[in-house]
Parts: structure tokens; sequence; C-alpha cells
């Protein structure tokens, strides 16, 4: 099963802050919702265990993160495997970084994730729901905790 799913956010710093931010595993690790665990590995790699609930069945996830900067500083890609329930999940997520020009950043993401096993057998509706929550609640949660400082 593959989902695609895409947004925007406006962040109240700018752009460099912005970058420092989404380039430290520690604080986009702080960003998934219902994240259990986190094992950073090196500046661009972690791993974590995150608590997902689909349907009746609920349960934890475990994820190894890549985060991959590329050139020029402009976008951010985020490299995600892993699973649990005997099931597995590889997304594609990134975010490209626009300079508003009044101390605010605009982060415009987007993902696709590819689902295999059982759970991808769930039914799309409510896969699609908890994928598009799980998504849109880290780009989320990087403009609430960049705001809080």
């Amino acid at each position: 099963m593959k989902l695609e799913y895409n947004g925007s956010e406006q962040v109240p710093l700018g752009k460099p802050d912005v970058w420092a931010f989404i380039n430290d595993p520690q604080k986009v690790a702080s960003c998934l919702p219902d994240v259990q665990e986190v094992t950073v590995h090196d500046e661009k790699n972690f791993d974590a265990v995150v608590k997902i609930g689909l349907g009746p069945v609920r349960g934890k996830f475990k994820f190894k993160i890549t985060l991959e900067p590329q050139p020029g500083g402009e976008r951010m890609n985020v490299r995600i495997s892993g699973g649990g329930f005997g099931s597995v999940v590889d997304l594609l997520a990134g975010a490209d970084l626009s300079d508003n020009g009044d101390t605010t950043t605009t982060l415009d993401w987007d993902g696709a994730a590819t689902m295999r096993g059982p759970i991808a057998t769930v039914g799309g509706r409510v896969l699609d729901a908890q994928a598009q929550k799980l998504i849109s609640g880290t780009f989320a949660n990087v403009k609430t905790r960049m705001a809080q400082g």
C-alpha cells in the first residue's frame, strides 16, 4: 500500500535557525507524535520507538531514521524505515525551506510511505488517516517546538 501526503507550516523563526533545528536528530526525534524512546547514533542517524494505534490494534513501532540535508540548505529529506505488528513501513519525507523575509520560514513538506504486512490489510481509510496524523503531527510539532525556543 502506497500513501502520499503534503502540507505547509509557517515557523516563527528565520531560515538559519530552522535549518539548525531540523539538522539536530534529538530535536527532530522530539517532534514525533507519541515517541516513547530515542537512541541517537550520530549527527544524521537515530532510532525511535513510537506508540501506534490503528483501530483496535495498539502497540509500538521501531523506526530507523536518517536525516539527509540537501546541498544549499534549502531542503531536508528524512528517510524512515522500520515497523511492528509483523509489518514494514518505508517513508521518505522532506521539507523545502523558504525564507519569508520577515523572520519567518515556510516549511513546504511532502511524504510518501509504503506499507507491507498485516497492518496494510487493516483498511486503507484507517491506515491513511493514521499515517496522515503521524506525518502532519510531526511537522506541526516542529513548528511548536521551535516557537517555544
